[in-house]
């Protein structure tokens, strides 16, 4: 039976965006670039000391966002919260991009960025990263010049795992003259490249980042939007008023008590990366450099037998087969150093 009122045309058309599977829990999920080790002490700490009467208001996020501001080093009209990058991407979307209008990206990347694209109704210009998987510069800097309303940059980018540089990024920012150019920096914390402290001087540029990685906060979905006051401003109107739950404005203030776990979940992360790099090559596995808290692997025709493989000792890791024409690519997120070695053991097996 056919619905009484007709849907959009751009929903009609719209590929369904498909989220993490159920019954992940209680496996070493090393599918979906989360923290394996899970959020600091201090976060737990917050969340356990909320009270009935908090959980029953309208969350207050201003003196959060205060506090989150001094924290990234921008001023508080410079930055909004968001239920995840996922929301703040949306808002961007919303807030700049009519139907009809181009959206610039290069593929394969993060696919979230397409998919509100194609829900505002937008003609989807897609570049594609190269052989060696670097970011198409120079296609870019060509594209601009047809002046599509936004670009996105996944910066490390997923999930290839490469960067721009930032001389490459500032040649695209300039010559982006009628274009909002997005830099998703998602895996920040692991890259440490930035160009935040750009905002104050390009009004084209707007930056994300997100709790939902190096932090472990994925499940509160807590993401920030950084750009110029005048932009930052018109997002603001184009949000919805309680953007983020209290649980998360909790658990984002108690963060900045725990810069010491930080740091050594960070460094242990960046251990583990190295030994999961030379474990793969041992097993003659081809990769790619990455910046961030994953391993793009090209294996070919045992791609499948190898996400398989794995499964069934509950390891998971991500098929990206299908961002690259069906060639064999799965990524692995990168856990503890024994989560490393659980998974080059199980590899072996499997092999």
């Amino acid at each position: 039976m056919s619905l009484p009122v007709p849907i959009r045309k751009a929903v009609d058309r719209l590929r369904p965006y498909h989220p993490p599977l159920e019954g992940r829990g209680g496996k070493m999920r090393l599918d979906f670039n989360e923290n394996p080790a899970g959020c600091p002490p201090e976060v737990r700490k917050a969340l356990a000391r909320l009270s009935a009467d908090e959980i029953a208001m309208y969350p207050e996020q201003e003196t959060a966002r205060r506090e989150l501001a001094r924290f990234f080093g921008v001023n508080v009209e410079e930055m909004l919260l968001a239920n995840g990058t996922d929301e703040a991407l949306h808002l961007i979307v919303n807030t700049f991009v009519d139907a009809g209008e181009a959206v610039l990206l290069a593929e394969p990347t993060f696919a979230i960025y397409r998919f509100y694209a194609e829900l505002a109704g937008a003609r989807i210009h897609a570049l594609r990263y190269d052989s060696e998987l670097k970011f198409p510069v120079a296609e870019t800097i060509r594209a601009l010049r047809k002046h599509p309303r936004v670009l996105f940059i996944a910066n490390p980018n997923n999930p290839t795992g490469s960067m721009a540089s930032l001389e490459e990024l500032r040649a695209i920012v300039e010559a982006a003259k009628r274009t909002m150019v997005v830099v998703d920096e998602a895996y920040f914390e692991f890259s440490r490249q930035t160009v935040l402290p750009w905002i104050r001087r390009h009004k084209n540029l707007i930056v994300t980042r997100t709790f939902s990685k190096a932090a472990g906060l994925a499940g509160l979905r807590l993401g920030c939007l950084f750009a110029n006051r005048e932009a930052a401003a018109h997002l603001r109107k184009a949000q919805s008023p309680y953007p983020v739950n209290v649980a998360a404005l909790v658990a984002a203030r108690a963060l900045a008590a725990a810069e010491q776990y930080m740091a050594r979940t960070l460094e242990e992360f960046r251990r583990s990366r190295e030994e999961l790099v030379r474990g793969l090559a041992q097993l003659k596995l081809r990769q790619f450099p990455s910046a961030a808290n994953f391993v793009l692997v090209d294996a070919g025709e045992r791609a499948k037998t190898i996400v398989a493989g794995l499964a069934r000792r509950k390891i998971l890791i991500r098929d990206r087969s299908h961002d690259f024409g069906g060639a064999g690519y799965v990524r692995i997120t990168i856990g503890t150093r024994a989560q490393t070695r659980a998974v080059l053991r199980a590899l072996k097996e499997v092999l």
